[in-house]
């Protein structure tokens, strides 16, 4: 694939340090769907404990809360779990775009259901429907390789923690601004009936609405990355003819690349490095082909990082929420999202101007292993606001200095997210199950946050139950799952992508 004139065109080497452009547009729109799934997941976190109470699931019983608030938040992403492979082996046969806008739209209209619930198994169950079309995320980090080659892909997985970070500052502020408008705005919503039988069905509309604009975009102006020679149509799923097989035409074979360097013949062989042609259906290697050690161990420390990050992620609002003489602050939703919002928009700031370079610098190997020491702050500022809460019997000075300290803390955690999106596009064994290794890799984040709320809102009541460790005990377990990632980190391949990001 080299073409005429190509002789005359600049090194790979010479290459390797001017970095294509982003193609813009199409960026945009996986970001966009990548920022639904956070708005979605955290929207409910400031007003969810309270939904819970006024349900009667907890028959008044205060220290039950964390218990069925951890269910609701659990099943968002254990359902999500379930269907990620799935999500990401169907684009493999069948294209990114029509699995992601199935996903977008879907997500807003359970989204709408959950707003519209009044009673708590309704709410577990529009919440697995929201788990469900949220599974296709890791078909947007496809489109993402697949549009980068090895010049550019370090600067958009590194942006790609913006979208986590914008959607946990919009999602919570929406939650907590939102949510019961007839006592904050009586002039306008008191005489609204329907807000007063569902006082929370404001902040799920709008999160509702991102998403349906991620589908409302994503139709008009995405572009099919799976080249045609890669796809199969829907009815052969179900009615496989093995000697049926799409006839790879030469202007089929040329990947997706940026309009800057389609008469860079230098550029086009760096991008088959990552990205190779597409190739004849015969040659798709079985998914067994995928579970590699390099790929398995990859995919082990990412679900490490994601249960817990999602463990401290799930206890914020709850210890935030819960009343002081329970170990708590005892803040209400606005003030939890406020605070939860102001702090992310740090992360996004940091995460665009300077993770990019952090990545290219230092390599996502050492960021990675570098940066979730960071989470050893991040817990012990929880007893610690705790008691100077206690002391002060509520929120003074002191403890909002602590929940600075904590928030700032997570922004150095970002990077890691980026390291291993990285790592996993890299170990991945065969480009032809690209789809395949995001969704498996999805699936076991999702699987580990799903499992994480439970486990650390419960673990977070029985502390306090049965005054564990001083009502501390969920505090030192998360303590020592942390050292157990550290000394995980230690198996993790060094990906070859960094000798391309190290010397940018």
């Amino acid at each position: 694939m080299t073409g005429q004139g190509c002789h005359d065109s600049p090194s790979v080497e010479d290459k390797e340090i001017e970095r294509t452009p982003l193609p813009k547009l199409q960026v945009f729109i996986a970001f966009l769907i990548q920022f639904a799934e956070p708005v979605t997941a955290t929207v409910i976190y400031p007003f969810i404990n309270q939904f819970v109470r006024e349900t009667g699931i907890t028959g008044g019983d205060e220290t039950k809360t964390g218990y069925y608030a951890g269910i609701v938040e659990s099943t968002f992403f254990l359902s999500e779990a379930l269907t990620v492979f799935g999500w990401g082996w169907l684009s493999d046969l069948l294209g990114r775009k029509p699995v992601l806008l199935v996903g977008t739209l879907g997500l807003s209209l359970a989204m709408l259901g959950f707003g519209l619930s009044t009673t708590f198994w309704p709410l577990v169950f529009f919440r697995a429907f929201q788990g469900m079309f949220n599974g296709n995320i890791g078909v947007s980090k496809s489109v993402l390789a697949e549009i980068t080659d090895p010049t550019n892909i370090a600067d958009a997985y590194a942006l790609t923690p913006i979208m986590w970070s914008s959607g946990v500052t919009i999602g919570p502020t929406l939650g907590g601004m939102l949510s019961g408008p007839v006592s904050r705005w009586p002039e306008t919503f008191s005489r609204i009936p329907f807000f007063h039988h569902h006082p929370y069905f404001l902040p799920c509309a709008a999160a509702a609405l991102i998403a349906f604009t991620s589908f409302f975009v994503s139709a008009i102006a995405m572009k099919e990355t799976l080249p045609p020679s890669k796809r199969i149509k829907l009815s052969s799923l179900w009615w496989w003819d093995g000697k049926k097989r799409n006839t790879v035409h030469d202007d089929e074979r040329t990947p997706l690349l940026t309009d800057a360097t389609l008469d860079h013949c230098a550029t086009i062989a760096a991008v088959e490095r990552v990205i190779p042609l597409p190739v004849s259906e015969e040659e798709r290697p079985p998914l067994s082909k995928l579970f590699v050690p390099s790929f398995i161990i990859t995919v082990a420390n990412y679900g490490l990082l994601a249960f817990v990050d999602m463990s401290v992620s799930a206890l914020i609002p709850l210890v935030y929420s819960t009343p002081v003489e329970y170990g708590g602050l005892g803040m209400d939703p606005l003030k939890i999202g406020t605070i939860m919002g102001s702090f992310a928009i740090v992360n996004g700031v940091f995460s665009g101007l300077l993770l990019g370079s952090l990545v290219r610098r230092y390599g996502t190997l050492d960021i990675y292993r570098t940066g979730i020491f960071t989470f050893f702050i991040v817990i012990a500022c929880f007893p610690i606001g705790s008691a100077l809460a206690r002391r002060a019997g509520g929120v003074d000075d002191f403890v909002i200095s602590v929940v600075g300290i904590q928030f700032l803390s997570l922004v150095t955690l970002e990077p890691c997210y980026a390291a291993m999106m990285l790592m996993v596009i890299e170990n991945c064994p065969s480009k032809l199950l690209l789809g395949s290794a995001n969704g498996a890799a999805q699936m076991v984040t999702s699987g580990a946050r799903a499992v994480a709320p439970a486990f650390a809102s419960s673990l977070f009541s029985l502390s306090i139950q049965h005054n564990l460790l001083g009502g501390y005990a969920v505090y030192y377990v998360l303590v020592v799952l942390v050292a157990i990632m550290i000394r995980a980190s230690r198996y993790l391949p060094s990906p070859p992508l960094e000798q391309v990001t190290g010397s940018q």
